[in-house]
This record gives structure tokens, sequence and C-alpha cells, in this order.
């Protein structure tokens, strides 16, 4: 009993690796390798590593605007003409509190995307799609296999970053037992030295997770973007057009020429022969080359058509049979010959030239 395996199943898996041209479609469509959790989790990290040289700046900033608050804003009396003015103002103190750090936060965010991507702007990302309002697709999305995985790493960076949390605490147990003996302001130093402390810590368990999952996300992007041995076929030929015309009209361009070179045959001078395998049709015109050139040339079948038709409009031929390779080798169609040759061709053109007087 034979198996007949149809090969256009195999044909159809995409298991090939995606071409340079498919990654730049995708890209442009703005599919690409990325984690966001790589976004968030150095923004973080920045954020809290730049309290530390910006921290004392928003703490002074912070204070000066409770104490404005609590002794001036609040014993002022409110009109039509100053409420304006002071709502100006509070949005102006808070700006100056919160802007170094939205700023830290907007350049991380900025430079940890680029890492990752580079620039990219892709309209097609932010186009609506009626696809996207379609309850089956919008459940099997909620369902799929990638959903499972985003709840997976959302349980993961809940545990991650509680432990964290939970590490840092733990570590300062006793100074949290005496917290209640501190200072008013020993107390806010020490509790703003244990949240930047738990949130470094948060930040550097979110951005071990973030790259693994920046990992993850390459392999799922390559995966998706795999081919089939057909998709690459068609590519091609899209590209490049199909191999099978193209093979035509390279056939067909060379039958042109063929046809070209044989024309100009009968317009030679001599033919120079090896006597059987070359033959090599020289011309030589004083107003358009200063030395002879080849007008045609072949071997073996392509020789013996060119003797041929050589034989049916006079045209002399001469056997030489070590310039006839020389000839086919050095010189291409519609090129002069080099002057090497110019004394053993002058003394051919010499003879060819004396016979045709005799003739004539």
């Amino acid at each position: 009993m034979k198996l007949r395996v149809d090969l256009q199943f195999f044909a159809g898996e995409k298991t090939e690796k995606a071409t340079p041209k498919k990654r730049k479609d995708t890209r442009k469509k703005g599919q690409v390798a990325k984690s966001s959790d790589v976004n968030t989790a150095v923004s973080l990290l920045v954020i809290f590593l730049s309290l530390i040289a910006i921290g004392p700046y928003m703490r002074d900033r912070l204070l000066s605007f409770i104490e404005t608050f609590y002794t001036e804003s609040l014993t002022m009396k409110l009109s039509e003409s100053n409420v304006h003015t002071l709502f100006v103002s509070l949005l102006k103190d808070m700006g100056m509190i919160l802007a170094p750090i939205l700023l830290v936060a907007l350049v991380a965010g900025v430079v940890s995307n680029y890492m990752q991507v580079g620039f990219l702007f892709s309209a097609e990302v932010i186009q609506p799609k009626l696809e996207k309002l379609d309850p089956i697709k919008g459940f099997k999305r909620i369902y799929s296999m990638r959903a499972i995985v985003e709840l997976i790493k959302s349980i993961l960076k809940i545990v991650v970053v509680g432990f964290a949390a939970f590490a840092v605490l733990w570590l300062h147990y006793g100074e949290i037992l005496r917290l209640p003996l501190l200072t008013p302001e020993e107390a806010l130093s020490f509790v703003s030295k244990l949240t930047l402390w738990m949130g470094l810590s948060g930040a550097g368990a979110l951005l071990i997770l973030a790259g693994l999952d920046y990992l993850y996300q390459r392999f799922d992007y390559e995966k998706n973007i795999k081919m089939s041995k057909q998709d690459i076929k068609d590519e091609y030929k899209k590209s490049e057009g199909d191999p099978i015309i193209k093979s035509k009209i390279k056939q067909r361009q060379r039958e042109m020429a063929m046809r070209r070179m044989m024309q100009e045959v009968p317009k030679a001078d001599v033919i120079i022969t090896n006597p059987t395998h070359y033959a090599i049709a020289l011309k030589y015109d004083e107003e358009k080359m200063d030395a002879p050139y080849i007008v045609a040339k072949g071997v073996d079948h392509l020789a013996l058509k060119i003797r041929k038709i050589a034989k049916e409009h006079d045209v002399m031929m001469v056997e030489n049979r070590p310039l006839a390779r020389a000839l086919y080798d050095q010189v291409e169609i519609d090129q002069a010959v080099p002057e090497e040759f110019f004394k053993v061709l002058a003394e051919i053109l010499a003879y060819v030239y004396k016979t045709k007087q005799k003739v004539y």
C-alpha cells in the first residue's frame, strides 16, 4: 500500500523567517517587537533615581506652597477679581513642583521606546477599524493565548512588586516600630527614604520582568511574521516579477539580439574562423571607428550559422585559429579590436581587399 503525500500541505506552513520586505511592511503597520512594560519600568526607575537629586527641591517647593496656602490663601478675602489670580497662582506652584518629575518621566519614556523600536510613526495604528467592534473577534481576543499570557504577567507583577515592597518594609521593621518616637521632621525624612527605597526596589524588580517580557515579545513577533514557502514565492513574484515570465522576456531579448547580430554578418568585410568552432565577423569603417570592430561572433552551431550567412552573401572567410579564439575571448560585439591585433588584421584586410579587386 502506497501513501500519497500532498506536498502543497507543507508549503502552506509558516516555517520560514520573514524576509526584509515583510519586516518593513509590518513595521509600517506599527507591528514591532516592543514591551510596554520596559517603558513603564524604566520610567519608574528613572523617576525614583531622579528623586534623589531633585527630591530636596520638590520638598522645599511643597513646604513653601503649604505655608503660603495656609498663611495667605486661607486668610484672603475672596472676590470676583482675585479668585482667578489665586487659582492661577496655585496651578503655577503645583506645576513648578511636578514639572521636573513629569519631564524626567517623559524623557525616560521616549528614550526607552526609541531603544526598543527606533523612530516609528504609523498612522494605521490610530485608524479606526470596524473589525475591532466585532463581538466574536473580541471574545476570541479575551480568551486567546496572548490574553492568558498578559494575565500571568499582571499577576507576576503584583507578586514581584509586592514582595519587593514587603522586603524593604521587613528590613526596616525595627525603625518602623520606632516611628512614633520620632519628631515630625525626622518621621517625614524616614518615610520619604523608605518610600524611595520601596520605589527603587519595585522598579528594579519590574525592570527584570520587563526584560523577560521583551524577550517574549521578540519571540512572539518573530513567530507571528513567519512566512510559508508559498508566501516567499508570491512576494518574490510581486517584487521581482514572475520568474517564468522574466525568463521568457530574457529569452526574447536574446533572440532579438541574435537576429540583429546576424543581420550585420552580410555587411562584414571578413569572417575569421577556427575553422569549425569559432567565427568572428569583422568590419572596418573609418567613419564609425579608427580600427576594425566585431559585428558578430559565435561558437559551434552559432559559428556555423555565421559562416552559412557569410557564404550566402559572398563574405570572405579567412582561417586563423589563434586570432579567432583571441578575438572571441577578448573583444565584445560592436567593440574595436585592441591595438595588439592591428598588424595581423591589416594583413588579412589587405588580402581581402586585394582579392575582391581581382574578382571585380
